[in-house]
């Protein structure tokens, strides 16, 4: 007997329908994280796009001889969407008619799909990491720069993580859902003890919570000035206009009293930069408010007089910077990533 039951039908069609998701979310993304980008920067891949920071990327890499990273680049882009069609269209077939021989062909069409794809990416990755300048202002050793297909890599000062995105854990989880429907039936169509139809629901409820998994976002703290110590220097935090905080994805908090103990902080990897949710200075105009790094101006002048020698200070936006500066002779505006490189000479 081929035919499916009716709930393993109903999973596949719903399966199949979930995929259309994957038109309008990333598949799959590229993260780079450094010192002086602690928040972290990052690439998304679509079926038919890149998104994200790649102009920064894109600077950066422009360094070591790097090609520009561009949609152009993919031929892939330009039939990536019929063939997701084709996969969300084969599966309606099989929801409807129900035969498991079919579901098996779809199986195997997945799995070489998917050992092509990763093959795909880390061709394209060889040539990228590999062909570089050779008149670049930074020579990599090696000669290598490739980034890594899955996981994680380090790349001179980067941490580089590559790994599936919305649409690629939608593929990962329906596909997997497809596998075990075929085995399941396969194995009631040996006449071994079929699965009941309680069985089944649970089953069916189990898989589809995976969609719905989420976890706590860790928050800032107070600082207690007068009271708490910074986690570089160790000396008690007074100057509320100085301060600043890094927050880990576990939730723990280190406080600090100047720009300079946080760049000493990254530097030395006390916390491995992928474990670290945020990174927060405090206004300068208002100490009851935190700035994110990614957002933060700083304003540079030896007249800021800050605790540990840091002499920078952190605004919300480049108005309140500059009115700040205009005031400060021989100051200068910058943001985090050209004053993490001075501070840590």
């Amino acid at each position: 007997m081929n035919k499916m039951s009716s709930i393993s039908r109903m999973l596949i069609a719903i399966g199949s329908l979930v995929m259309i998701v994957m038109y309008f979310v990333p598949v799959w993304s590229i993260y780079l994280i450094a010192p002086q980008y602690p928040e972290g920067l990052s690439m998304q891949i679509w079926l038919n796009k890149i998104t994200g920071q790649v102009e920064i990327i894109n600077g950066l890499n422009h360094y070591i001889g790097m090609k520009h990273i561009e949609a152009e680049m993919f031929p892939e882009f330009t039939f990536l969407v019929y063939i997701l069609a084709a996969f969300i269209l084969f599966g309606l077939v099989i929801a409807v008619t129900g035969h498991r021989r079919l579901l098996f062909v779809y199986l195997m069409f997945s799995l070489v799909g998917g050992v092509a794809a990763l093959v795909d990416f880390y061709m394209w990755g060889y040539d990228y990491g590999h062909d570089l300048d050779p008149t670049a202002a930074i020579q990599v050793p090696g000669p290598s720069y490739q980034p890594p297909v899955i996981g994680h890599k380090k790349l001179l000062n980067f941490d580089s993580y590559s790994y599936p995105d919305t649409g690629g854990w939608i593929i990962v989880v329906v596909t997997g859902l497809f596998f075990l429907i075929w085995f399941l039936e396969w194995r009631r169509n040996r006449k071994q003890k079929p699965m009941t139809h309680t069985r089944q629901t649970a089953f069916a409820a189990m898989t589809m919570m995976i969609f719905f998994l989420a976890g706590c976002t860790p928050k800032p703290e107070k600082i207690l000035f007068g009271k708490d110590n910074c986690a570089e220097c160790k000396m008690t935090i007074m100057d509320p206009k100085f301060s600043a905080e890094i927050i880990t994805k576990k939730g723990k908090v280190y406080k600090f009293d100047d720009v300079h103990c946080v760049a000493a902080f990254l530097e030395r990897r006390d916390v491995e930069l992928i474990n670290i949710h945020q990174t927060l200075f405090t206004d300068y105009n208002n100490s009851n408010e935190f700035v994110q790094v990614t957002s933060a101006e700083f304003v540079v002048s030896s007249q800021l007089k800050s605790p540990m020698g840091g002499n920078a200070a952190a605004f919300k936006n480049r108005a309140a910077a500059e009115e700040k500066a205009a005031g400060l002779e021989g100051s200068k505006i910058t943001n985090w990533a050209t004053l993490y490189n001075i501070l840590v000479k």
